[in-house]
């Protein structure tokens, strides 16, 4: 019941996400959203209150509406017109890819550390990319 509510509120945000995004800027939304990625990660390594993770899990699906359209839309702007599905295939097989390698890697930690620990070292690493996007990525709205 949970993931239908995850993709309710994922269904119901992303438009939304998709016109604040034209109005505010791809990265800025984008960042915004592994933010509350982030957040979300460090309350499932935290809580274990019922009511608390329902509302985590509202930030996921938000979190997802202010991510995976938002992306596409920005490889969409820098991509030559010609090489658009090309650019876009290439970020989904890499995105694929890297999940794989993360999944495994939490996976380790959560065999050997328990959940709390991959749950935290995961919005830990979410920050980083934040950082990182905010310091050294540009971004330049298009015209």
């Amino acid at each position: 019941g949970i993931y239908i509510f995850f993709n309710l509120v994922y269904a119901l945000f992303s438009l939304p996400a998709g016109i604040i995004a034209d109005k505010k800027g791809l990265k800025n939304v984008y960042i915004f959203g592994l933010f509350i990625f982030a957040i979300v990660y460090f309350g499932m390594g935290i809580t274990g209150n019922i009511y608390i993770i329902g509302g985590l899990f509202f930030l996921y699906g938000l979190y997802a509406a202010t991510t995976d359209g938002i992306s596409k839309a920005w490889i969409t702007n820098i991509a030559d017109k010609k090489d658009t599905a090309t650019a876009i295939g290439t970020f989904m097989a890499f995105q694929s890819i890297c999940a794989m390698i993360a999944n495994t890697m939490a996976g380790l930690l959560w065999y050997q550390f328990g959940a709390p620990a991959a749950f935290i070292a995961s919005g830990f690493v979410t920050l980083m990319v934040v950082v990182y996007f905010i310091f050294a990525v540009p971004y330049k709205k298009p015209v």
